[in-house]
């Protein structure tokens, strides 16, 4: 790695799969798909940094060359200045990986038998160990998950013992790959501090890929957008919002059926009865709205909701996405 060059570079880097079809009763014909298209992109040591885009667009490939277990087609490729393909193993004591679909833990064995199989495939120092394990299963509420088997614990509780597995070695950097699909809104807010925690206090390196905006919001003061293998934005979430002319939903429960709620810096979406749906810049705070709907309207409850990825990327490059995909060729 040298002085000037990024804690993760990847300049050119392209990956194709050869994918086989049939053509007829017996032929089968090959087709090159082009996974992940000539990215160029660097992160600095500590940045904490979204990489998202819709099913599809290359995210969880680039993840897997980052980590070694996929080779690039072509481009230049480096972690810490350790080209990761040619050097797994050396690179594996640095890395910390969680893929939401799948779990690094040992199915039929309690989680603090899969953390003790981890202590020595890794060989972490007694001390750092413990250390290591007894702040992540106090940060990620743990405690009484250690003794049961990984099989028995609901898709929230073996996602936090997956981040914990993957941070009892001191990595430098951590890819998190859908790290709160599924989970329900407390299980994710506590991964969510742990990861701001692990940021700050330790300067962890962070790549995420989610289709949660919030994740972004909330942990992320960069993002960068791949859509079909290429590198569509590089930049502040606002700037993503502003690009993409994307508007959050404030969803109005109210005490009865009223007409459609006129306040200043919403749209009036549509309502069923006597919910209604009201749409405002994703910029913009929800607060005033909010204070605006309560004072003139009986409320029962209402919620935001977050402006979905495919559709923020189909604003800022306009169409569907077979229409961008066409466009790309």
């Amino acid at each position: 790695m040298t002085p000037t060059e990024p804690f993760i570079h990847l300049d050119g880097v392209e990956k194709t799969f050869t994918v086989r079809r049939r053509a007829g009763l017996v032929r089968r014909e090959k087709r090159e798909v082009r996974a992940v298209d000539g990215i160029s992109f660097g992160v600095e040591r500590g940045e904490m940094v979204g990489y998202i885009g819709p099913n599809g667009a290359g995210k969880s490939t680039t993840i897997k060359m980052l980590t070694g277990i996929l080779t690039p087609s072509g481009g230049r490729l480096r972690v810490a200045g350790i080209d990761p393909s040619r050097e797994r193993t050396r690179l594996a004591r640095r890395i910390g990986v969680v893929f939401g679909q799948r779990t690094t833990l040992w199915w039929d064995l309690p989680l603090r038998d899969s953390y003790e199989l981890m202590h020595r495939m890794y060989r972490i120092p007694d001390a750092r160990y413990r250390e290591n394990l007894d702040r992540c299963v106090d940060l990620l509420d743990l405690g009484e998950l250690l003794d049961v088997p990984v099989r028995q614990l609901s898709l929230g509780q073996r996602m936090r013992g997956d981040v914990a597995a993957a941070l009892l070695h001191d990595p430098e950097v951590l890819y998190l790959d859908e790290p709160t699909i599924g989970l329900d809104v407390v299980s994710k807010a506590k991964v969510r501090e742990f990861l701001k925690d692990l940021n700050g206090a330790r300067g962890t390196t962070v790549l995420l890929t989610t289709h949660d905006l919030t994740d972004i919001e909330q942990l992320c003061s960069r993002v960068m957008v791949i859509d079909h293998g290429r590198l569509m934005y590089d930049g502040e979430l606002s700037g993503l919002h502003e690009v993409g002319e994307s508007e959050r939903l404030l969803v109005v429960d109210l005490e009865r059926e009223l007409p459609p709620i006129d306040v200043p810096g919403a749209r009036f979406v549509r309502a069923e009865g006597p919910r209604q749906w009201l749409a405002f810049p994703a910029t913009e705070s929800a607060a005033p709205l909010v204070a605006a709907v309560a004072a003139a309207h009986p409320l029962v409850d209402l919620s935001v909701r977050e402006p979905d990825i495919e559709a923020v990327i189909a604003k800022m490059y306009g169409g569907t996405r077979e229409e961008r995909r066409e466009s790309l060729r």
